[in-house]
């Protein structure tokens, strides 16, 4: 598990893709610090990482990468994590559009290629 608060490349993320699931990686996004924690088995480990280093867990949204894919394929809004009535998520996605474009803005900002 990383957090990355720099510049990723896309074949660094492919490695760790390669290393746990093959085809993707797990990753917390979070829209406040514009952090992201990465490779993890689960999105709550990744959770708790951010959560420990100072992290509000209202600003965390749990993704899936797909470093092979392209466009909007390359990001999926899928995790249990974001379940949170509280905030008016009720789905394991982001069903906010404008907290899915921030995720979307942070991803491409710390992941390169």
């Amino acid at each position: 598990m990383k957090i990355v608060d720099k510049k990723l490349s896309r074949e660094d993320l492919d490695l760790m893709a390669k290393d746990m699931f093959g085809d993707l990686v797990k990753a917390v996004v979070d829209v406040e610090r514009q952090v992201i924690a990465l490779n993890a088995e689960l999105h709550s480990d990744l959770e708790a990482l951010l959560l420990e280093d100072g992290s509000a867990q209202k600003n965390l949204w749990g993704i899936n990468l797909y470093p092979a894919m392209e466009g909007e394929d390359f990001i999926e809004f899928d995790s249990m994590i974001n379940m949170r009535p509280s905030q008016g998520n009720m789905s394991r996605g982001v069903d906010d559009r404008g907290i899915q474009k921030n995720i979307i803005e942070i991803v491409m900002k710390r992941i390169s290629g």
